[in-house]
């Protein structure tokens, strides 16, 4: 009875322990990413010298991913294949975008953001895995049905690439013919967002990262303070 007893109160310690080593790590995390986004954010709207920080505009998305990775519990093979299929489909949804302007619209991509195949940017599939990913984390906090969850991460992501679109053209990101965006853009990015947070709620994996949250909006403010700036 004596040993059982104790247990308990040896466990509470060390739960504690844990719980603030990881919050201590979640603090570092979002330090380093607010780091990189304050530094690029300044950089590109006041130095004049915009083409040195677009250079680090891959790496911040690969730096992210892997944070974002990081604070994954229990990183299994239906998580990482999640990941493997998003990154898949987003590059190869862009290429057939580029291609034919049936999906979001006439567009081409320019040389921000890094080494293209088939004239997308392999980044492409990272990005459309971090906007995915902490979109639909964020909409599990949603006490509502599966699919007005994927409804409601499917609008996040939309309105992201509402506040990058004004950016995009600015900084060589990608350009649209005549210089207009055109509505099918946002039409085709929430259908094909919808598709990836049905697929998202379909996979067995834990969906829960406390450092998506503020993935999500240090990315949309981010982009959101450069187009005020436009």
């Amino acid at each position: 009875m004596a040993e059982s007893t104790q247990q308990p109160t040896v466990a509470v310690p060390m739960a504690a322990g844990r719980a603030e080593r990881q919050q201590r790590q979640l603090r570092w995390a979002q330090g380093i990413l607010l780091l990189f986004h304050v530094t690029g954010f300044v950089g590109l709207a006041f130095s004049g010298s915009e083409e040195f920080f677009l250079r680090f505009m891959p790496l911040t998305l690969l730096l992210t991913l892997g944070l974002l990775l990081a604070f994954q519990p229990r990183r299994t093979a239906a998580f990482w294949s999640f990941c493997a299929v998003i990154a898949f489909m987003g590059f190869f949804v862009e290429v057939v975008g580029t291609r034919t302007g049936l999906l979001f619209g006439n567009y081409e991509y320019g040389a921000s953001l890094g080494i293209k195949w088939l004239d997308v940017p392999l980044i492409i599939g990272v990005n459309w895995v971090i906007v995915t990913y902490s979109a639909g984390v964020l909409a599990t906090y949603l006490p509502v049905p599966g699919f007005v969850r994927a409804i409601a991460a499917a609008l996040l992501m939309v309105g992201l690439d509402i506040c990058i679109e004004p950016v995009a053209a600015r900084y060589d990101f990608w350009n649209w013919q005549y210089d207009v965006i055109p509505l099918l853009n946002f039409k085709g990015w929430f259908v094909v967002s919808l598709i990836f947070q049905v697929y998202f709620n379909r996979v067995e994996f834990i969906k829960r990262n406390a450092l998506a949250p503020f993935v999500y909006l240090i990315q949309l403010l981010f982009f959101f303070g450069l187009g005020m700036l436009l």
